[in-house]
């Protein structure tokens, strides 16, 4: 993004950061110079933004929000990145506008306790502060072909392999293959990675669907699902979790969004039924910013590219978003897919709700290490410094309530409280968590490429 202040507020968004190699990928990043209009034509230039810089930003990041499919390369990103900067006022009024007066006040204290001018800060934030706040997912781009479209690769139903680890959660398997019973799409195969104890074969014997089991012993997540990889010669991977519903199109509407968007990854997108309350952008086609192997179909190519899951996740978190971006910084296209929904039930036993921690940023003890090592892992590893300072500081202000509670303005604001209060044994936490997180990082790459 051309706007800096962006890291006060989403520090952990992929798309801040740009492949390595110049190669093609997606972007929110536009100037009408160097890049065409297409579906940009109805979002027209805000002109509180006081710079030229500033007003094509704000255009490309609207865009995007509301599913425009921007693809350019990194040549052209920093071309346009670099034509000039925001202005300070600007970059108050960026988060005015999409966030509102409690992100920018979070912004200009940090920047005042970063020991920036104190004058040009209060002036700046001062002549931004009257800008309203809009929501950005507001009259999305309409598809309206994609209802229409007769998928070719649906026609010539290709085997499809749903990739289903699992652990102690029968109740809920039984369920999901069920409903995979349902499906209207037949040409699937069914591998459950089976990490239970005690292990139930007779379980599977009920069903009539294709499913290929594999009792693995040792509780490891990233393996069971590169295994089973490994145990398919299906040209397309659509990873299920164990807690989830879907309709009986579920398989159609990810290869129909495949073959639409000619995309590499049909980012399914996830209705959970505790936690944070449902997106907005959840209902239409856009980039997908995130990774969710819980509800994702893949193909085979992109393993065979960028290599499996990283296995040093296991027993952790974020395994699926270090790959999700693994994938965009290759330049795949990963489209986020509002007709390929599951309900994910998020229920409170089993699964990795027995490996210690409810999210990346909330273990389940009082003295664990606090965020997740993993986390820190993934963001040292692929983001610059101070993106990668801001994720910690923003994941453990607003991590202090329970995960029921995080879709709460409420009770994120007593998360802040709770920062000041709770900070010394925050402060141990952390420390604890990053000297885990240098020695994952210190290992041997755990990142396999599987054979073709």
């Amino acid at each position: 993004m051309v706007f800096s202040f962006i890291r006060y507020t989403q520090p952990g968004w992929q798309f801040n950061i740009t492949p390595a190699k110049n190669i093609s990928f997606s972007s929110c990043y536009y100037h009408p110079r160097l890049l065409p209009l297409t579906d940009l034509k109805d979002v027209e230039a805000d002109t509180d933004f006081e710079t030229e810089a500033a007003r094509n930003a704000d255009i490309g990041y609207r865009a995007w929000m509301r599913g425009a499919l921007t693809w350019t390369d990194k040549n052209t990103a920093d071309k346009i990145r670099f034509l000039s900067p925001p202005s300070l006022k600007d970059e108050y009024t960026f988060i005015f506008k999409y966030w509102g007066r409690p992100w920018a006040l979070f912004a200009l204290v940090q920047r005042l306790f970063s020991l920036h001018n104190p004058f040009k800060e209060l002036t700046a934030y001062a002549k931004a502060r009257s800008k309203k706040r809009i929501n950005p997912y507001t009259n999305p781009i309409a598809r309206e072909s994609f209802h229409t479209f007769q998928s070719t690769l649906v026609e010539a139903q290709p085997l499809v392999a749903v990739i289903i680890p699992t652990l102690n959660r029968y109740k809920y398997l039984k369920d999901v293959l069920e409903d995979l019973e349902k499906q209207d799409y037949k040409n699937f195969e069914v591998i459950v990675v089976d990490q239970s104890n005690p292990f139930d074969a007779d379980f599977y014997q009920s069903f009539t669907i294709c499913i290929s089991v594999f009792h693995q012993k040792e509780r490891l997540l990233w393996t069971a699902r590169n295994n089973a990889v490994k145990a398919t010669k299906a040209e397309y991977l659509l990873f299920f979790d164990d807690d989830s519903r879907v309709n009986p199109d579920w398989i159609t509407q990810h290869i129909k969004g495949l073959d639409y968007f000619q995309s590499d990854i049909s980012a399914g997108v996830s209705l959970a039924t505790v936690g944070m309350k449902v997106p907005a952008s959840y209902s239409y086609f856009r980039w997908a910013d995130q990774f969710d192997s819980g509800n994702a179909m893949v193909k085979r190519s992109v393993f065979k590219q960028v290599g499996g899951f990283d296995e040093q996740y296991n027993k952790q978190r974020m395994g699926d978003g270090e790959f999700g971006l693994r994938a965009y910084l290759n330049g795949y296209k990963s489209i986020s897919n509002p007709h390929a929904y599951r309900v994910h039930l998020k229920v409170s036993e089993g699964g990795l709700r027995e490996m210690g921690s409810w999210d990346g940023f909330r273990p389940k003890k009082w003295f664990a290490p606090k965020p997740i090592p993993s986390v820190i892992f993934l963001y040292k590893k692929y983001y610059p410094k101070r993106l990668y300072r801001g994720m910690m500081l923003l994941g453990i202000m607003l991590s202090n309530v329970h995960y029921r509670n995080k879709g709460s303005n409420k009770m994120l604001a007593v998360s802040i409280g709770l920062t000041v209060i709770k900070s010394p044994l925050l402060l141990i936490q952390f420390l604890r968590a990053r000297s885990i997180a240098k020695k994952m990082l210190r290992k041997d790459d755990g990142i396999k490429l599987l054979e073709a």
